[in-house]
């Protein structure tokens, strides 16, 4: 069977009966689409009339609002799948709701099959209804010339479901402002303006329910917050973040996607009221659960400020059926982000100069990361470790490789009576003085990488295939030169300070005075092929470290 790169799934069941069946129909769709799968509702349509059918306005109910969610939901556990629920021809309660448009919608991926629930008599692949289908398709979107038709009927299971199971009314998931007690086939009113807010990273189906809701609502104008800078900062593992404009990229395609009759006005938040706290011209806003304090924080806010208060509608949280240890219960990007962890993020590098035997990886990470630990658990998997604090204390020491020309540049008064260097003297010549800093690491950095090379000629004689380079100053050395892979161990700054102390005996100020001296956790992740963190407690580090260790080996036999 053809699997299609993007595909239009034209759902004609009335929504309560296609519930029970939503589960199944996804399923079929997904072994027929492998990358985008667009959602049409037209409940009640048939194709099996002569007459073409036209697409017409599917009033937005609290059902149809619950069904979304529903679907959106459902499809979570298609992770390969880009769903995106088309609302064009879904319009709100409202006086000034435009009259549906003739033209054709462009989608910034055509389809190139079109699917249906629609059933046939007989469940065949019936010609007529077939055609019928890819005309509606064509008339309201812009598709792939060659347009493929498939009923999905049987293959979604059969026509008939219990009775129980049909016509019972979805879990609610949207809470409106009113007080008053909502049913499913109340209509949901529409405003003018609106707001939506949040980190948007890796857009996923939890957070196109939240906007789906907003465009509904928002008949003109939608303003969208995305979070950035000081806001990210609380974020789990926020090194893996999307950049701001990767983000605000993929948030506008999929806004224009599903509604393009409205005005997106996407901006930075960055502060917690954003323009819901200011805009006199907003109606309503969009929280999630865990947001509403904060939706509740906004209208204080305005009131405060002489503005009204804006309608509130809280978006239940979408349950994660998936969710691992240390991962939310709910669908977040945060676990999502966790996921990579271990997970080669962009390709290795080549480096034919480097034994063909040997696979090297260079480890590094700010100071108190837990670098040195993974360093230890990798060579428990069978790696060959270098650790090039050692080879830097080889180095300094009396007849070692950089002893006189360091004694030299820096004079005798930096000697123990033993003529030992006194690292922490010459630590305090260089700290806080970039010039003598410079002229410290142009001596050692290339004598530690001559060492470093020696050392994977010794990782060969041994029999071993990874050598891994322990090194804090890695990317600052320039040393990414003989590593295929660069591995970053990233940890809060703020649990970085507190190890630094503890296991230093370092004020605070002195711990965070040496991580300002050193690349960032972000600086280092954005050259990284492997990002790995000790956040949480020592087995969970090892199932990352045995993760990243089993994905490295499919590679080498790929290489090696």
């Amino acid at each position: 069977m053809a699997v299609f790169r993007s595909g239009l799934l034209v759902l004609t069941t009335p929504l309560a009966s296609l519930a029970p069946r939503l589960a199944p129909i996804l399923t079929s769709a997904a072994r027929l689409v492998n990358h985008t799968l667009y959602v049409h509702l037209q409940p009640g349509m048939s194709l099996g009339a002569p007459a073409q059918p036209q697409s017409s306005l599917v009033q937005a109910t609290f059902e149809v609002l619950d069904f979304i969610t529903h679907l959106y939901a459902g499809a979570d556990v298609h992770r390969h799948l880009d769903v995106r629920v088309l609302l064009t021809n879904i319009g709100a309660k409202s006086a000034f709701l435009p009259p549906l448009s003739g033209s054709v919608q462009n989608l910034a991926h055509p389809p190139e099959v079109v699917l249906t629930d629609f059933q046939t008599l007989d469940g065949s692949q019936y010609n007529p209804v077939k055609q019928q289908l890819e005309r509606y398709a064509t008339s309201c979107y812009s598709c792939c010339p060659q347009l493929a038709s498939v009923l999905l009927y049987p293959d979604y299971g059969p026509g008939e479901l219990a009775v129980e199971s049909l016509d019972v009314p979805l879990p609610s998931t949207i809470r409106p402002a009113s007080p008053v007690a909502r049913s499913p086939k109340q209509p949901v009113r529409g405003y003018h303006r609106g707001a939506v807010g949040g980190t948007f990273d890796r857009l996923h189906n939890a957070h196109k329910v939240l906007l789906s809701v907003a465009c509904i609502l928002a008949q003109e104008q939608l303003v969208v917050g995305v979070a950035d800078k000081d806001l990210l900062k609380s974020k789990l593992l926020p090194e893996l973040l999307q950049p701001y404009a990767e983000r605000v990229e993929h948030l506008s395609e999929f806004l224009v996607d599903i509604k393009p009759s409205l005005t997106f006005d996407i901006i930075p938040l960055l502060d917690p009221y954003g323009p819901a706290g200011s805009d006199p011209s907003l109606e309503f806003l969009v929280v999630s659960e865990e947001t509403y304090r904060g939706g509740m924080a906004v209208n204080r806010f305005r009131l405060e400020n002489d503005l009204e208060e804006l309608a509130l509608y809280q978006i239940q949280l979408l349950k994660d059926q998936s969710h691992k240890e240390n991962e939310e219960d709910k669908v977040s990007s945060s676990s999502f982000r966790h996921r990579m962890l271990g997970n080669l993020l962009r390709p290795p590098y080549k480096r034919p100069e480097l034994p063909t035997q040997l696979y090297v990886i260079g480890l590094t990470g700010i100071s108190g990361s837990g670098k040195s630990s993974v360093a230890q658990r990798l060579k428990g998997l069978g790696a060959y470790v270098i650790d090039s604090d050692q080879l830097g204390h080889r180095a300094y020491a009396p007849g070692g490789p950089a002893y006189q020309p360091v004694v030299e540049a820096f004079g005798t008064d930096i000697l123990h009576k033993d003529g030992i260097i006194n690292r922490k003297v010459l630590g305090s010549r260089v700290f806080g003085n970039k010039k003598q800093l410079r002229i410290l690491t142009d001596i050692m950095w290339p004598v530690i990488a001559k060492l470093a090379r020696a050392e994977m000629e010794q990782a060969v004689a041994e029999g071993k295939h990874v050598c891994v380079i322990d090194a804090a100053m890695l990317l600052e050395a320039g040393w990414q030169d003989m590593v295929h892979e660069v591995w970053t161990v990233v940890i809060p700054e703020t649990e970085a300070i507190r190890r630094i102390v503890e296991r230093d005996g370092l004020s605070e100020a002195a711990a965070q005075s040496r991580l300002q001296s050193q690349m960032s956790g972000q600086q280092l992740v954005d050259q990284s092929h492997v990002v790995l963190s000790t956040l949480w407690e020592p087995q969970v580090t090892q199932r990352q470290v045995e993760k990243a260790w089993a994905l490295l080996q499919k590679r080498i036999t790929q290489t090696l």
